[in-house]
């Protein structure tokens, strides 16, 4: 294997301006303004914006992990969002009608905007939306039929998910559904500080019917727990997670970036400081963590762990206001096989940076490659290449795409125009074109009792080189 991780890299790293040439000639001559004919048709670009709800979307803290999910089976897009209060609500769009479901409420927010909903389709076709109570449980909703919205949905509090925030579910091959979490750990238990919120999971292998936990299934409490540390950054926020199949003679695995937080040198208070960047992978059959090197580090990441072998970057911490740098999404995928991460950072003026790494056999790599850019989420649309959709500060609308080859070469490709703001996007898991992806528009309050933001689903108005097949 390592000479298979030494091979990839003398490509990726060899072959930039390659990658770069045939990214062109795939995604069609470049337009009058300059952007590549990128989502579409290898000619003009032809970028289709549905709206399927107006006016509903609340803000909501979703990461870019399951938002929407296609169903082969039924030919259907399935796609979740946040209401008032945080309400979920879930509308299907059936590809061969092209018409949309009216929203269906599947959960309740309870007016706080961490408890989005989030949703994958468990192997025997029924519909699992989960959500968080803030800092106290973990919620599914199951739907009444497979592969469909229609009937009366049932909601099962997970007990093996006590304390869950930021539930990040995905299938493994063999049909277990995992939901990571991070636990609050001070609500139950006072002698733990307030800033020590590990990472945890749960897994059910009955298609979301029951469930254990990570204690449970492996003895430890908690998966990614460093505590005890010097500077007080015990926090973990887990920017994105991405479910990998088996390939190049690996297992599957899912690659996690994330970020520190925690009082810093003000003592322990609840994200009050961000710090570095870090990734590992998780393999699903072993239910063990590993360095992008591939050491295998067991069934639990401690602080030792993380520093000495999935640091990527250190970053400083920043007085406020801008000390929550770097941000809480951070996006992770890999290059034939090598893993790299693209995140956002601030200076001490409040300027957005944004930066890739990618893994090595010699390390991590990294650069600057933009300013401004608030990325949301990635896709491949090549094997060297991988679309960035991102927000742009100082603009009120819209959808900027950004190239990046070989996880380190970025290009401005196009902007997808939208009738109002946006505030996250999500890649939809399986996706089939029109519905590719799903945006949250921005609403015009930050309390969840306002719900104005509209809800928005984009993709390629024909199958082009970056289409994907029936």
């Amino acid at each position: 294997m390592p000479q298979l991780a030494s091979a990839a890299a003398a490509v990726v790293l060899s072959a930039t301006a390659l990658v770069v040439t045939a990214a062109s000639a795939a995604n069609g001559a470049e337009g009058a303004d300059g952007a590549a004919g990128g989502l579409t048709c290898p000619t003009a670009p032809q970028v289709t914006v549905m709206t399927p709800a107006t006016a509903v979307a609340a803000r909501t803290d979703r990461r870019p992990v399951a938002g929407g999910v296609y169903d082969r089976a039924a030919h259907t897009t399935f796609i979740t969002w946040g209401g008032q209060r945080e309400d979920n609500y879930i509308q299907s769009y059936d590809h061969r009608t092209g018409i949309w479901s009216a929203p269906v409420k599947v959960g309740n927010g309870e007016g706080d905007s961490h408890n989005y909903p989030t949703i994958v389709q468990a192997r025997d076709g029924h519909l699992l939306v989960f959500h968080s109570l803030h800092n106290a449980s973990l919620v599914v909703a199951r739907s009444a039929a497979p592969h469909s919205i229609e009937g009366a949905w049932t909601e099962q509090v997970i007990p093996e998910g006590l304390g869950a925030t930021y539930p990040m579910p995905f299938v493994a091959a063999d049909g277990s559904v995992f939901v990571f979490i991070r636990e609050t750990v001070h609500d139950f238990d006072p002698s733990f500080p307030t800033d020590f919120r590990p990472i945890k999971y749960v897994r059910s292998t009955d298609n979301g019917l029951t469930w254990r936990n990570s204690e449970q299934l492996t003895g430890e409490k908690w998966v990614i727990a460093p505590n005890g540390r010097a500077d007080n950054m015990n926090e973990i926020y887990i920017g994105q997670l991405r479910y990998e199949p088996a390939s190049f003679g690996r297992p599957e695995r899912v690659h996690i970036v994330y970020t520190l937080a925690g009082g810093g040198p003000e003592g322990h208070l609840h994200d009050r400081y961000h710090h570095n960047i870090y990734h590992t992978y998780f393999t699903p059959a072993d239910l063990h963590f590993h360095a992008a090197d591939g050491r295998d580090l067991g069934t639990v990441i401690d602080d030792p762990d993380q520093e000495a072998f999935l640091r990527i970057v250190e970053t400083p911490l920043l007085a406020a206001p801008f000390s929550r740098s770097p941000d809480y999404i951070q996006l992770v995928g890999e290059v034939i096989g090598l893993p790299f991460v693209v995140w956002m950072q601030l200076d001490t003026a409040g300027v957005l940076h944004d930066f890739v790494g990618i893994w090595t056999p010699s390390g991590w790599r990294t650069r600057e490659v933009a300013t401004g850019v608030r990325v949301r989420d990635m896709e491949p649309i090549h094997a060297f290449t991988w679309r960035v959709y991102a927000t742009r500060e100082g603009t009120t609308s819209g959808i900027g795409t950004y190239l990046l080859h070989a996880g380190s070469l970025w290009q401005d490709e196009m902007v997808i125009e939208t009738p109002r703001a946006v505030q996250r996007i999500e890649v939809i898991g399986g996706y089939r074109d029109p519905a590719r992806i799903l945006a949250s528009g921005a609403s015009s309050a930050r309390e969840v009792t306002v719900a104005d933001g509209d809800v928005y689903v984009a993709g390629s108005g024909c199958r082009g080189a970056n289409s994907p097949r029936p």
